[in-house]
């Protein structure tokens, strides 16, 4: 069998594995990697709104809501000159990509995977209540789909713990062992 052979027998079956694994981290993986999407999504719409491709958020009338006033702020456009929800697409895109990347037992086989992953979702979680914060006290209003966002980002958090729990158990002993 030639290395291509090989290295596409390899890529089929770890497609399979992701796909049928019942591995209890593999679960918690495919729960981010649809909070991720979820992020995304919504990141998308606000995007079409700072790009000026739509021209009104939609979002219910409802006392408090107002994502045209929080996504057309300032605030929305000040790094980089991009607006902030397509930062955000690809800041989300990478927790989809840590959450996706490699076999259901990457906490053995690739450790640094799922750490990467939770360090990440963290960052995501921490910037997530920062904005939530800042609209409440600068703008004194909420983006339903800010909203949205950061509630996915939220509830990621406690599905990359046990598999980064597991991650850093495998890398201590296997340093215990060799040191």
């Amino acid at each position: 069998m030639s290395l291509v052979q090989k290295g596409e027998h390899a890529a089929e079956a770890l497609g399979h594995e992701m796909r049928e694994s019942t591995d209890e981290h593999m679960k918690r993986r495919r729960g981010g990697v649809g909070l991720s999407l979820v992020s995304i999504a919504s990141m998308g719409l606000i995007a079409l709104y700072q790009t000026g491709i739509l021209k009104h958020v939609p979002e219910p009338s409802l006392p408090g809501l107002d994502a045209d006033k929080v996504n057309g702020s300032a605030q929305a456009y000040r790094y980089l000159a991009i607006p902030d929800a397509v930062l955000g697409i690809g800041s989300y895109a990478v927790t989809l990509g840590l959450a996706s990347m490699g076999s259901p037992d990457r906490a053995r086989r690739q450790p640094w995977i799922p750490l990467a992953w939770a360090a990440k979702a963290g960052v995501d979680a921490a910037l997530s209540a920062k904005l939530t914060f800042d609209q409440a006290s600068r703008y004194r209003a909420f983006c339903l789909w800010c909203l949205l966002a950061a509630g996915a980002t939220f509830a990621t958090v406690p599905l990359v713990i046990p598999e980064a729990r597991a991650a850093a158990r495998h890398l201590l002993r296997k340093i215990t062992e060799t040191g």
